[in-house]
């Protein structure tokens, strides 16, 4: 998203992360603005019963965890490595310096962040009253066309796990297994070699 010519000019520096390692905790002060270099970051949480929901799974050129940074909040989520990456780190000061001298990267972060505002307004929407297939099927067209924006009438072949898949929807990895041999059995998706293509 922000170039990372820009990111080092403002004095970003890059973290390396093993996979499994944590970022920051819940309820951390958010002071730096986070960037994905390579490899995969994922925001979760656990409930009581230690069942996890992954708010988002950010790649290469995807910041994440922004909100309370702006709004000067704690996180409401970890971030944690889904496999060996590396990220980069620009101070607090310093990322608004960027935005305020740099007003067409501010309008591109904006945009970025209402399309994860409208994602999860249609999430809990879809979590609280459809059925596991739709709400997959949102979430595989989610992916498809705003994550790696592939156009809608090209295959886009699944990168996300199924226990992923379920943390990311409220469902038990079950309920995901069948839900998608129903929905290759309507056609609505294909599978090759356990993958899911859409």
């Amino acid at each position: 998203m922000i170039s990372t010519v820009l990111l080092k000019k403002y004095g970003a520096s890059e973290i390396h992360l093993e996979k499994r390692e944590i970022l920051f905790k819940v309820d951390t002060q958010a002071r730096y603005f986070y960037q994905v270099n390579s490899g995969k970051i994922k925001m979760n949480n656990f409930n009581e019963d230690g069942k996890e929901f992954i708010q988002g799974i950010f790649s290469s050129g995807a910041s994440f965890g922004e909100p309370p940074l702006f709004a000067e909040l704690k996180y409401p989520a970890q971030a944690e490595a889904v496999e060996k990456s590396s990220v980069w780190r620009l101070e607090k000061e310093s990322f608004f310096k960027l935005l305020r001298e740099n007003p067409e990267t501010h309008l591109e972060l904006t945009k970025v962040l209402a399309g994860r505002l409208h994602y999860k307004a249609t999430m809990v929407a879809e979590i609280s009253t459809e059925s596991p297939e739709h709400r997959l099927l949102k979430l595989i067209d989610y992916f498809k066309t705003h994550i790696h924006k592939i156009p809608k009438e090209e295959p886009y072949l699944v990168e996300l796990s199924r226990q992923q898949m379920a943390d990311l929807t409220g469902l038990r990895v079950e309920t995901v297994i069948r839900a998608i041999k129903s929905l290759e059995k309507k056609k609505m998706v294909q599978l090759q070699s356990h993958k899911i293509l859409r």
